[in-house]
């Protein structure tokens, strides 16, 4: 019986010991757990660089080439799949210009955040036109598509901590063709409206709800008024139910700013915005 009092009275030693010293958070040396740390920061080109270099990734028709050239851009995450409406792929961009990386994972938000910067280690990966769309990421069936998330894992590093404030927006985007340059950009437009709006309508309704809307790709395109772009939501978007602005009162839409990065594609030769969360819809007063 002594026996097991004195077990009993050291146990409860132990874990006294063992509580009353504070939890240390692991220590990654200042080095992020994703990604990797071992890139260094030599012969960083700018992405309109990259596009001169490989000038066929805005071309009209689906291509590709791979990149030899040990070589790197460096930009921030303008666009992720945290409203669901960009689905396993990231928008870069640096002060020339932006480009879609295509990556075979969802929850990118996740460490890959808005504002972030990285390094993307360009050698080995492929580069190329997806509907005049440029796109960074593999081969695949003869097209540019998206690369292993274990291949990405080693050809980017994050750069310090996610920052918004250092994102350029462009404002009041024209669509054209002159404006090529600034596709994957992340763009605002003021002051528009949708067509076609009778109060019930919404971002990307399902087909079984609204036979009027004709669903492509898993999207739908919704015509703007005051622009040639089109509106692209998926019917996964967080936000694919929300009505779009519309005065009930005096029946007639209600403008709005919109914001979400700009894509092209020559199948239907319009314009297109990804809204990236419900947030970037503003709408304004009556």
């Amino acid at each position: 019986m002594k026996k097991l009092k004195y077990l009993s009275i050291a146990l409860m030693c132990i874990l006294a010991t063992s509580c009353s010293k504070e939890w240390d958070a692991p220590n990654f040396n200042n080095e992020s757990p994703y990604g990797n740390n071992s890139i260094n920061e030599e012969n960083i080109i700018t992405i309109a660089e990259l596009k001169a270099k490989f000038p066929n990734c805005t071309a009209t028709y689906n291509n590709y080439s791979p990149i030899t050239e040990d070589i790197k851009i460096r930009g921030r995450v303008t666009g992720n799949d945290i409203g669901s409406n960009i689905y396993k792929q990231i928008a870069l961009q640096d002060e020339t210009g932006g480009i879609i990386v295509a990556i075979n994972q969802s929850g990118l938000h996740g460490y890959l955040a808005e504002g972030q910067e990285i390094i993307l280690a360009l050698k080995d990966l492929y580069i190329g036109s997806y509907g005049s769309t440029p796109q960074i990421g593999q081969r695949y069936n003869g097209s540019i598509g998206r690369m292993n998330k274990d291949f990405f894992n080693e050809h980017f590093k994050l750069i310090g901590a996610p920052d918004i404030t250092k994102i350029d927006t462009l404002k009041n985007f024209l669509p054209s063709e002159a404006m090529k340059v600034n596709v994957c950009k992340l763009v605002r437009l003021e002051n528009v409206s949708f067509k076609h709006v009778d109060g019930l309508a919404t971002f990307a309704p399902d087909s079984t709800v609204d036979k009027t809307v004709e669903i492509k790709g898993g999207c739908v395109s919704r015509d703007l008024v005051e622009t040639d772009m089109v509106v692209r939501t998926s019917t996964y978007a967080k936000f694919a139910a929300m009505k779009l602005p519309y005065d009930e009162v005096n029946k007639k839409p209600i403008k709005c700013n919109l914001v979400g990065i700009a894509t092209y594609y020559s199948g239907t030769g319009q314009w297109q915005l990804a809204i990236r969360k419900e947030s970037d819809i503003e709408i304004l007063d009556k």
